[in-house]
């Protein structure tokens, strides 16, 4: 083999399998980090590189219909999904399995950045600012993404739905609408909540040391100390702190818990204080709430509530709430005030 035909067929190489292989990476325009797309299904999952509030290099995931691309790009809505307490953003783009091809709608989630940790950002001021530029960034690094800036949505389970009601309270303008499943709603409360988060012998094992105390320790070192020092930075990632503001940006709101929680313990004091609380200063407010009894955060993926809640946005076509899962819902009002675009 002539040595100058070698480079020809090396790239020739790459190309068929970037054709049908399931992944392929790329430069990115943004920053010139990697942008690696996967498909699986009838989804394509870009991983793009962004840089956080703190100035380190962080990864997103954007998971679009496998048929979107440089060459058929229409407007897209885009929802902002924030992952939950030790996750990476890619965990979390799994729980949407292909509703992003069914509904013909974008998902970004990104691995995230608190003050000093990074998969457990606890709804650091500087988190929320990156999650409200998590449009400007995916269409940095994906120069041919169209989205349709009127229909920007958030959806967060857990920690991430801590930080979707975070990301409201701050940024009612940038949404069309949010969902809130099994949040955390008072952080100081959860904090004194931690050590009955349940930690067998396997767990104790692999941590050292039961699980509430670990996680204590991770709060402390995120927030810079415990809520008997810290009460305001704790308010500060509460939502139930932004209750007035959340109530009047009149943003269309789904809040969704579980008495059976046993991560975010009593949702009685958690998320359902926090409906009640938004319903009673703005009976307006277009909220409204959904009770199960599932366990931790398992609503919110594909094979379960989650298509339910998107049709609810008009996301998806209408789909009734999954098999075997009681809902209570709680409609909003009818006379519902009008978000501020």
């Amino acid at each position: 083999m002539r040595a100058e035909r070698l480079p020809l067929i090396v790239a020739l190489f790459a190309a068929a399998l970037a054709v049908s292989g399931p992944a392929r990476a790329a430069l990115g325009p943004g920053e010139g980090g990697i942008t690696l797309a996967e498909t699986r299904g009838h989804v394509t999952l870009w991983r793009i590189q962004y840089r956080a509030h703190n100035g380190l290099p962080r990864l997103a995931t954007l998971v679009l219909p496998r048929w979107y691309g440089p060459h058929l790009h229409p407007r897209l809505p885009l929802v902002i999904s924030p992952h939950g307490r030790g996750l990476s953003g890619r965990d979390n783009a799994m729980l949407w399995g292909g509703l992003p091809a069914a509904g013909s709608f974008a998902v970004i989630s990104p691995d995230g950045q608190g003050r000093l940790l990074g998969n457990y950002s606890w709804g650091s001021p500087g988190q929320i600012a990156d999650l409200a530029r998590m449009p400007q960034i995916a269409q940095s690094e994906l120069p041919w993404l169209r989205i349709d800036r009127s229909r920007i949505y958030a959806f967060g389970g857990s920690m991430g739905g801590q930080e979707t009601l975070l990301l409201l309270a701050h940024h009612p303008t940038l949404l069309a609408g949010a969902a809130s499943f099994d949040a955390v709603a008072d952080f100081a409360l959860q904090y004194r909540d931690f050590p009955q988060i349940g930690c067998n012998a396997v767990c104790r094992r692999d941590l050292g040391e039961p699980l509430g105390s670990r996680l204590r320790s991770l709060a402390r070192d995120e927030i810079g100390g415990s809520p008997v020092t810290r009460p305001l930075a704790f308010a500060q990632r509460s939502p139930i702190t932004y209750t007035r503001s959340i109530a009047a940006s009149c943003v269309p709101l789904q809040l969704w818990w579980s008495p059976a929680d046993k991560v975010v313990i009593d949702q009685q004091r958690q998320s359902g204080k926090l409906f009640w609380r938004l319903r009673k200063t703005n009976p307006r407010a277009p909220i409204s709430g959904y009770v199960g009894f599932w366990i931790h955060s398992r609503e919110m993926r594909a094979t379960s509530m989650l298509p339910y809640a998107l049709a609810e946005f008009g996301l998806l076509h209408r789909a009734a709430p999954a098999e075997g899962l009681a809902l209570h819902r709680v409609p909003a009002p009818h006379s519902a005030c009008t978000a501020r675009r």
